[in-house]
């Protein structure tokens, strides 16, 4: 079946489905396997040491496949500036850019005259319509389900994508609490044209900067494992909860400020959980969509399940 939308029309991929930017994980394995099966993978730029190992990666990408991927700026979450790494993609003639957290302003006006296609993660309606009165190509809607950082309002994916479809005239791409083809269904029942999965595909085998114990605990959680920390801080964001994310919140209900939480929310304390499965010595997000995932499989098969999946909903529809 084809599952053509202004999705994969922009984007030129076969079906609907966008890797999240995931600091610290998103790499050229991950990337390429995902392009490969037929979605847009993409490499995580703010999380590499410098400008020169992000072209490194973006060469890794392009020894692996032929296909379309992104790169994405966190911008605003780790403090480094980010022109130096956005001129790399623009050198190496990356096809997508995508931002996410922060304002996206300063990325649009250094992309003026650059043929790429740019989306933009936003968490409300407002956010979206700037968004397209900046040029976006699209915009990547997350709900409070979502893993990492989310918006400010509690609003969920349900709720959220029909206002922001109804808001602007550029595709729209929903995430938030999406890991199979149900909810790839539901969000196109929705308005969407497209989805974006980033939890979802931390489980699987060429996620392989994931430790072990931090895919068993996406595997073995359920939607309540889950908690929204940082909100004392306006930067909302949902990990896994545990001993560590106890703390932040005990920290933030006692009117911690900044300087008492930033050892605990650091992208070290990030790492040693991600990298090392040291679960009481750091965190790791992860959205309510854990509550999904029971494996790990290649991200050929996990595509295989989810259009198959979709595929028998809508042969459903059609009768």
């Amino acid at each position: 079946m084809k599952w053509k939308t202004r999705i994969t029309d922009l984007l030129n991929i076969e079906y609907p489905i966008i890797q999240g930017g995931l600091a610290y994980l998103a790499y050229s394995e991950l990337a390429a396997a995902v392009s490969n099966a037929g979605g847009l993978g993409q490499i995580t730029a703010m999380s590499l040491g410098d400008p020169e190992l992000l072209r490194d990666e973006i060469n890794k990408v392009r020894e692996k496949t032929e296909k379309p991927f992104g790169v994405n700026f966190a911008i605003g979450q780790h403090g480094r500036p980010f022109s130096d790494y956005l001129n790399v993609a623009i050198e190496e003639k990356v096809p997508v850019i995508s931002m996410t957290g922060g304002n996206p302003a300063p990325i649009f006006e250094q992309l003026k005259g650059v043929d790429v296609k740019k989306l933009v993660l936003v968490a409300a309606k407002r956010q979206a319509q700037k968004a397209e009165e900046l040029g976006a190509d699209a915009v990547m809607v997350v709900g409070q389900e979502g893993g990492g950082h989310l918006g400010k309002n509690d609003t969920g994916t349900f709720v959220l994508i029909p206002q922001v479809v109804d808001s602007v005239d550029i595709p729209v791409i929903a995430s938030g609490g999406i890991g199979d083809g149900r909810g790839l269904m539901a969000a196109l029942s929705l308005g969407a044209e497209g989805i974006e999965m980033g939890t979802r595909f931390i489980a699987t085998k060429e996620c392989v900067s994931a430790s072990e114990v931090y895919k068993q605990a996406l595997i073995n959680g359920s939607e309540n494992d889950t908690v929204v920390i940082k909100r004392s801080l306006g930067t909302p964001a949902r990990a896994i909860t545990n001993s560590w994310t106890d703390k932040i919140i005990e920290i933030e209900k006692s009117n911690g400020t900044y300087e008492a939480l930033k050892d605990y929310i650091s992208g070290q304390a990030n790492r040693k959980y991600i990298y090392e499965g040291k679960v009481d010595e750091g965190f790791a997000w992860a959205g309510q969509v854990i509550g999904l995932i029971s494996d790990s499989p290649s991200v050929e098969e996990l595509f295989t399940r989810i259009m198959g999946q979709a595929e028998e909903i809508r042969g459903k529809w059609s009768n």
